[in-house]
């Protein structure tokens, strides 16, 4: 009879498939660590379960439209922020790709963003990335910006979609169908991965920021007005990234 430590390392390394064929062997073993073994990965086989059911969920808008052709989500991060760029995501995953915890980005941690940032990018059909400078936000407003950094990520598609899933907006000069879907990043996966790929690009621009201008603690808040950010804006001054037209208020 195998022991338990050896039992438990077989747990330990078994693929999904292999943890149903352990759990039939062992269901029998009426030892009480054996059964503490079966309970916990019992649990974690319904964690799947239940995460492949919201995964499925938030495909409904992909399989309604997929007949038509490749389906797009697309996505920003950084409206907001006093300081930084606007970035966009656009992403086209293929169908019934499982990429496991995804949904949006402000729901998921900076290290689960961190881990789906790399698994968005090897699975992914095409994905681009657009931006603008806090300058060009000040010139053109950040709406525009916005609109200006998704058509960016759209133009770096290869091949393009024939439909896009917008998380609530309709993008100006885009020729393709455009689904415009409210709280879209937590309701489509293609949305859902175009906001991790654009909150993730720009959270490591602003840590990047960070090292530059120390003082301003870029790296924790982002550029968001937090009570920190602007108690260094109003003791430093204004840096070049930040946005003019949105901190009139403090300077």
């Amino acid at each position: 009879m195998q022991s338990i430590h050896e039992i438990k390392k077989q747990f330990a390394s078994a693929d999904e498939a292999s943890l149903f064929q352990l759990l039939e062997s062992y269901a029998k073993d009426e030892r009480s660590g054996v059964q503490s073994l079966i309970a916990q990965y019992r649990k974690k086989l319904e964690r799947l379960r239940t995460e492949r059911e919201r995964l499925e969920r938030m495909r409904i808008y992909e399989h309604k439209y997929e007949d038509l052709g490749l389906v797009c989500g697309i996505d920003e991060a950084g409206r907001g922020p006093l300081a930084g760029p606007v970035v966009a995501g656009a992403v086209i995953l293929p169908r019934d790709c499982e990429i496991l915890y995804l949904n949006d980005s402000k729901k998921l941690s900076a290290a689960r963003r961190e881990e789906l940032f790399d698994e968005i990018q090897d699975k992914a059909i095409a994905y681009g990335i657009g931006m603008a400078s806090p300058a060009r936000i000040d010139e053109i407003n950040i709406l525009q910006a916005t609109y200006e950094a998704m058509r960016e990520a759209l133009s770096g598609l290869d091949p393009q979609p024939s439909v896009l899933l917008n998380d609530a907006v309709t993008i100006p000069e885009v020729a393709l169908l455009q689904v415009p879907i409210i709280g879209g990043d937590g309701k489509s996966l293609s949305i859902a991965a175009a906001s991790v790929l654009a909150k993730v690009t720009r959270d490591r621009i602003m840590i990047e920021y960070d090292r530059i201008f120390p003082e301003y603690g870029f790296a924790s808040h982002k550029g968001y007005g937090s009570a920190a950010h602007i108690e260094a804006l109003k003791k430093y001054g204004p840096t070049p990234i930040h946005r003019t037209s949105f901190i009139g208020h403090f300077v």
